[in-house]
């Protein structure tokens, strides 16, 4: 019903930036809550920043003042935009929605297929 690309992720070197972005498409009703999430290797899964349908942001510390979440709710796109790329912030970036379906009208959450970022020179 619902599917979800991400684009963006590459190799940058340190201090480099990145744009991701994730488009949702299929039957859907409304967005409520979009997030970037990240996973390195040997660590759970965490979150990296957060935005709700009103615009309302939320990062975690070590992010902070380096990314930025956006959204375009007429294409149903979440975008993160990161600056000043650390080797710290290589990890898998999945984008994650909180989306309401046309036929059923009850909340559900879908994950993207994840994009790698790799910052290292």
């Amino acid at each position: 019903q619902v599917q979800l690309v991400e684009s963006g992720g590459g190799l940058v070197q340190p201090g480099g930036s990145l744009r991701l972005s994730c488009a949702a498409s299929g039957s859907i009703f409304s967005i409520y809550a979009m997030a970037w999430y990240r996973q390195a290797p040997g660590k759970q899964r965490e979150l990296g920043a957060a935005i709700t349908s009103d615009g309302s942001t939320n990062y975690a510390d070590s992010v902070k003042g380096r990314f930025t979440i956006s959204r375009d709710n007429a294409k149903n796109t979440v975008y993160l935009q990161m600056n000043s790329l650390k080797p710290e912030d290589t990890a898998v970036y999945y984008c994650n929605l909180h989306l309401v379906v046309v036929s059923t009208k009850r909340p559900l959450e879908y994950w993207g297929q994840g994009t790698q970022v790799t910052v290292s020179s």
